[in-house]
Parts: C-alpha cells; structure tokens; sequence
C-alpha cells in the first residue's frame, strides 16, 4: 500500500491516490483523496475491505499516515499483520512502485487532456489495468480475483460483429466452472511467478554484493537531501543496534527525532576514523601530511 501525490487538484477536491496491490493476483485499487490523514486512509481501507474481504498483512513504508494510531488499531481490530518497508528504500516495495510509475504515467496523460476531471476517469483506467495479462503470473488480475475474463468493450464489438449471445448459467454451474479454472491456473501462475523471480535475482545479483553488520558497528546513512528526495548524502556515524530480518539493520541515531530507524542494508555503509585509515594506508596519510606542512627556505 502506497500514497501517489501529491496531484492537480481535481475539481471534487482530490489530490492524492492511495494505492493498494495484492501481491498474490496483482489486482490493483486505486481510490483518490483529498488528504492523506490516516483517518480517512482507515475509512478507505475498511470499505475496501467489504469488497474483497480481510487481508492477513498489510505492507507499507514508515510514512506520517501508516505509523499512526488510527492505522495501528485499525490492524489491531482487524487481526492485520503490518508489515514495515526500510526507511528511503522503495525497492522492498517495489510491486507497489513499479505499478505507481505506470500509474503516474496514465494520470499525466489524463491531466494534460482533461484537466480537473482525472478522479472521474481513474475507475476507467484501473480497468484498462486489470485486464491486462501480467508478464509475471501470465494473466490478468481480473482473472486471478474473479476466474473469468472480463467483459470489456472489445468483448461487446465482437459480440455485436459475430452476433453473440451471452449465455446464461446457473449459480451452481458458474462457481463449479471458476473453482475449476482456479484449479488449472494456479500451477501455472506458480510457474510464471518462479520464473519472474528468478530472472530477477539475475540481474540483481550481478551486481550486488553481500554486507553484515553487528551490534555496536558504526555506519554512516545514505538519507535524501533537503532539496530533493532524488538526491542522497551519507550522514553519521551511527550505532548498530541489531539486525532485523535478513537486509534490513537497526540503527540509533541521537538527535533525530526518530532515534531509532530501520534502514535497508544498501542504505548503509561502514564508517571508517581517521586512526583506521591511517592504520590502512600509512603511506597514503603520510603523503596527506606532508603536503600540509609549509616549505622553509634556509638562507
């Protein structure tokens, strides 16, 4: 779950898009807002949660809205495991920020062409979205969530070319024919996301190269600058506190108003003191030195 905005705003007052994904079908909702208080975001979820049933947990980064109370007794009621990404490390999410980019790109177009109206034409874009197969699972999300294709414009143009009726069926035989598809589908959705995955831990890990850090490490933080959140600098030394999960590293950070943050292991760096560096490459050091001390001139 991610925030995209924020946006133009539309004419009914939104600015922002609160994006949920489903890691297991891909199916994406997309619900605009005028601000991104997590009491509205709480409301949004829980009406969400009425469509297509309870999650078991819930993904976000560490923003404002997701840290809050309302979101904790939100999880809390709803028996919702919320899962945590690493502070200015979008990657742990990147299902949610791959489908954003893509997202963003449609909504620019929306914008440019008509205006304060892109919150209208947002349902229809996450349409286009839906029934589109998946390079990962091999089908649609519309799919995977409902077991049928869905019945989009180009399905009424054929029916109306060939002259096709609709079929009716009964209740019993429609859940028989999609807990059927489901049965067929699944090993091959297995099959297509293994695969994806794979392909991806390639290229990945060809350039990637493994860090460790214990408790007591000091480590400078790549954090975004002030001016831009495009833009990183290393700040510290900071203290390692301990190792949560498998890449991502809790670090102490006096002074900041959150002392203590998780950040992802591509985040951090070991920090090294002049008397490591000078113990490295005395040489080197003693070449720095000289350099600084003045020439005299004997007469």
């Amino acid at each position: 779950m991610d925030i995209v905005g924020p946006l133009v705003k539309s004419a009914r007052g939104h600015q922002y898009v609160l994006v949920v994904l489903d890691y297991a079908t891909r199916y994406p909702e997309a619900i605009p807002l005028r601000n991104t208080s997590a009491k509205r975001i709480a409301k949004e979820l829980s009406l969400m949660f009425t469509r297509v049933g309870i999650p078991h947990e819930l993904l976000t980064d560490q923003g404002t809205p997701f840290m809050s109370k309302v979101t904790k007794e939100l999880c809390k009621l709803f028996k919702i495991d919320h899962l945590l990404t690493s502070v200015y490390h979008p990657q742990t999410d990147g299902l949610v920020e791959r489908f954003n980019k893509t997202l963003k790109g449609m909504l620019k177009r929306v914008v440019a062409a008509d205006g304060k109206d892109w919150d209208c034409l947002l349902p229809y874009l996450m349409f286009a979205i839906r029934e589109v197969p998946q390079a990962s699972t091999g089908f649609s999300p519309f799919e995977l969530l409902y077991s049928r294709h869905p019945r989009g414009l180009l399905d009424i143009a054929k029916e109306t070319w060939e002259q096709e009726a609709t079929p009716l069926k009964s209740v019993v035989e429609h859940i028989a024919q999609m807990q059927d598809r489901i049965e067929k589908v699944m090993h091959i959705v297995k099959s297509h996301l293994q695969q994806a995955q794979h392909a991806q831990a390639r290229v990945y890990n060809r350039s990637a190269k493994v860090r460790t850090f214990n408790p007591g490490d000091r480590v400078l933080v790549l954090v975004p600058t002030v001016e831009s959140k495009f833009l990183g600098k290393w700040q510290g030394p900071y203290e390692v506190v301990e190792q949560v999960g498998e890449v991502n590293y809790r670090v102490h950070q006096p002074g900041k108003r959150k002392p203590y943050q998780n950040y992802h292991v591509n985040l951090l760096k070991p920090w090294k003191d002049r008397a490591s560096l000078m113990a490295q490459n005395p040489l080197a050091m003693t070449r720095t030195l000289s350099t600084m001390v003045p020439e005299v001139e004997i007469a």
